[in-house]
């Protein structure tokens, strides 16, 4: 029995080594030049670069189901963020995993000492239970959940925007809230983290356990049917199945499914003698007004980003991909951490159009991967936008396949 396996994202690769496990042929055909989907990395002038500020949270079951996690050697992010405001950083961290920052979290100008006691109830509440608990609340947007928890509007404006706008790419706070208790939940149980290879090693590992013939790249899939596939320029592939492992866009493209939402992401890297921050913390901005929504000086987590003696610098843009975004960013950023700014020297731009699907309320994660024409689908667009979604979706999908061939 063969398999025919449409992109090589981490979805992808997930089916694949999931039907070689259950001894199905498995056959990847990826457009691009290299394996990962939108979780790759550039290596520029010694330094290591993300195709956007991503982070793989530890706290991910299939991270560790799927993945050697020692071997990725993953770099952490203390728990917590500085949050700018006023031309200063505050502390904004856990006091239950970081005690000694009791007094910068409380003394926070992120809003009021009830806010920050709503924060611990919030905490509480979303680790008290099964995360699929969580999936199965009451739902509405995040911005009403937490307008209905109490929080006020400067601690929604000054902490939750960015900080949601930089994770789930929605700084108006319009997706599900039970995305948010997720998330929430994944921070508050794990850390933050990058390999120190960059993110690229995540699907690296992923492919590197295929046979050396199972992925073709360059191979741009334009046609799909239940038992075959085209390729540009004529190929045609014959299969017992077809798993269509695209973006969402794409997807619904190639199988004439609706087209879902995608939320658009920008990202500018910097290079810099002299890191702006000291801490192993992401930036938020608390001003509310971006557009940049948040910051990492990645060497200082992860010292192998860059060269001996320099600094980079990620600045991370959710929904501006547009021609100015280097100079917005580079202006925000000098209001911030003054004229040095000016100095840095800009490394690349990332323009991500679909950086995530959109997962509106009422959200239900486990889309299905089977669909009634025979052919078989699978992303974070059929579960949760993240690489947790993106993982468990393509290891769901090749259980429906398997089940199907051996019926």
């Amino acid at each position: 029995m063969t398999v025919a396996i449409v992109g090589a994202g981490l979805a992808g690769l997930a089916c694949a080594l999931e039907l070689q496990a259950d001894g199905i042929d498995a056959h990847v055909f990826e457009a691009g030049d290299g394996v990962g989907g939108r979780v790759r990395t550039d290596h520029v002038d010694g330094f290591t670069l993300d195709r956007g500020f991503q982070v793989a949270l530890t706290a991910y079951p299939e991270l560790h189901r799927q993945l050697d996690v020692d071997a990725l050697d993953l770099q952490e992010f203390d728990p917590g963020a500085l949050v700018w405001r006023d031309g200063r950083g505050s502390v904004v961290a856990d006091p239950f995993r970081r005690p000694a920052t009791v007094l910068s979290t409380v003394t926070a100008p992120i809003g009021s000492i009830l806010d920050k006691a709503r924060i611990a109830r919030l905490r509480h509440r979303v680790r008290s239970v099964h995360p699929v608990r969580l999936l199965q609340s009451e739902d509405v947007a995040t911005h009403h959940a937490l307008r209905d928890a109490g929080f006020s509007d400067t601690i929604i404006d000054r902490f939750f925007r960015p900080l949601v706008g930089g994770i789930q790419l929605d700084p108006e706070l319009s997706d599900s809230r039970r995305m948010f208790d997720i998330v929430f939940r994944m921070l508050a149980d794990g850390a933050s983290a990058v390999p120190a290879r960059g993110m690229q090693t995540i699907p690296d590992q992923l492919a590197a356990r295929l046979p050396a013939d199972a992925i073709r790249l360059g191979a741009r899939v334009v046609e799909t049917s239940p038992t075959s596939l085209r390729i540009d320029g004529g190929d045609e592939i014959r299969a017992d199945a077809v798993v269509v492992a695209t973006d969402g866009p794409a997807a619904a493209e190639l199988l004439g499914l609706p087209a879902g939402g995608s939320k658009s992401v920008g990202c500018v890297y910097f290079a810099a003698d002299r890191a702006p921050i000291d801490e192993k913390l992401v930036v938020l901005d608390g001003t509310g007004r971006g557009p940049v929504l948040n910051v990492a000086v990645m060497s200082n987590v992860a010292p192998s980003y860059a060269p001996a003696g320099r600094h980079l610098i990620a600045a991370a843009l959710p929904g501006h991909i547009g021609a100015t975004i280097e100079d917005d960013a580079r202006a925000q950023l000098r209001t911030w951490w003054g004229p040095e700014v000016g100095a840095w020297d800009h490394l690349a731009t990332v323009r991500i159009e679909h950086g995530q699907p959109v997962q509106r309320a009422p959200f239900s994660p486990k889309r299905p991967v089977a669909l009634a024409d025979g052919r078989f689908v699978c992303g974070d667009h059929r579960d949760t936008a993240s690489i947790q979604g993106a993982l468990y979706s393509g290891r769901r999908c090749a259980q429906a396949v398997a089940a199907t061939l051996t019926r």
